[in-house]
């Protein structure tokens, strides 16, 4: 009797040890199930304040904008597009459209101005991106890659106001003044017998033109027009686009890094937007007028 009632206090002792592992174990399941659930409802949040800020956040995650700054090249000889402010800083259309681009993908910009003739060498080592007017050409794209278009343009020819030069055949044999690197540049390579002079600021071709060192210069229209306002008893214009002188019309993007289609499609859905919602055509408004 007495081993029978120890063998059956031991049993009982045991399975309520047993009841009481299961107990704590059930207890540890349900708070790690508890802590798991409330991980999952904080996940949900964070996605969507995540889709929130989709364009913030695909700007941060570029490696080129990790560090929260976007440097930017330009060159400030080609108004109204950009040009040397009153504070000594580059300004213009191009300026203040890619502060609104970086202001879309909450980051700070930082301009470079520098020969427009090294921009595209310079797109990976000294800038991320360079804007300045830039026309997108094969040749270009062999190196960097573009954005979306933003402006369409043409050529205009500049020539003193005595000049008979009034067609592309008139150029032939001519000495052309050229910023460097420029599509004005690629053109006279196409024009018979032409010589190019070549300068770093078009203001320098155009004050070439006025003292009788270049019988013309050819340069984007709207650049173009403003020499043309601020020397107007001086040179007169020619619209590239016209039959006398057929050059193609051409457009203007944002050079980027080549292969870089993370920021590629950042600064794209930031240019789309701002088009759509005014901002754009605010910009063109004030720059650059009609």
């Amino acid at each position: 009797m007495k081993k029978t009632a120890v063998v059956l206090f031991l049993a009982m002792t045991m399975a309520f040890a047993g009841c009481g592992e299961k107990d704590d174990a059930s207890t540890s399941n349900s708070n790690s199930s508890n802590t798991q659930d409330n991980a999952e409802l904080e996940g949900n949040g964070s996605d969507t304040q995540s889709e929130d800020n989709s364009n913030e956040d695909a700007a941060q995650g570029s490696g080129v904008l990790a560090d929260g700054i976007l440097n930017v090249g330009t060159n400030a000889e080609f108004p109204p597009f950009e040009f040397v402010g009153d504070d000594g800083e580059p300004a213009g259309f191009d300026i203040a459209l890619i502060e609104a681009i970086a202001e879309k993908l909450g980051v700070d910009v930082q301009v470079e101005n520098m020969e427009f003739d090294s921009l595209v060498a310079s797109i990976g080592s000294k800038i991320d991106v360079a804007i300045a007017g830039m026309t997108v050409t094969e040749e270009r794209k062999n190196m960097v890659d573009f954005s979306d278009e933003y402006y369409e343009a043409v050529q205009y020819i500049i020539v003193p106001s005595d000049s008979e030069i009034a067609s592309a055949a008139d150029l032939e044999g001519k000495n052309i003044g050229v910023q460097l690197g420029t599509t004005g540049d690629f053109i006279v390579e196409e024009i018979k017998d032409a010589s190019a002079a070549q300068y770093n600021k078009a203001v320098d071709a155009v004050n070439d033109l006025r003292n009788g060192r270049v019988d013309a210069v050819i340069i984007d229209k709207n650049p173009a027009q403003v020499f043309g306002e601020q020397f107007k008893d001086e040179v007169k214009l020619f619209d590239g686009e016209s039959p006398e002188f057929g050059f193609e019309k051409e457009y203007y993007a944002i050079a980027l890094p080549k292969g870089d289609e993370e920021l590629a499609k950042s600064i794209n859905d930031a240019l789309a937007e701002l088009k759509a919602d005014g901002t754009f055509d605010e910009l063109v408004s004030q720059y650059i007028g009609n």
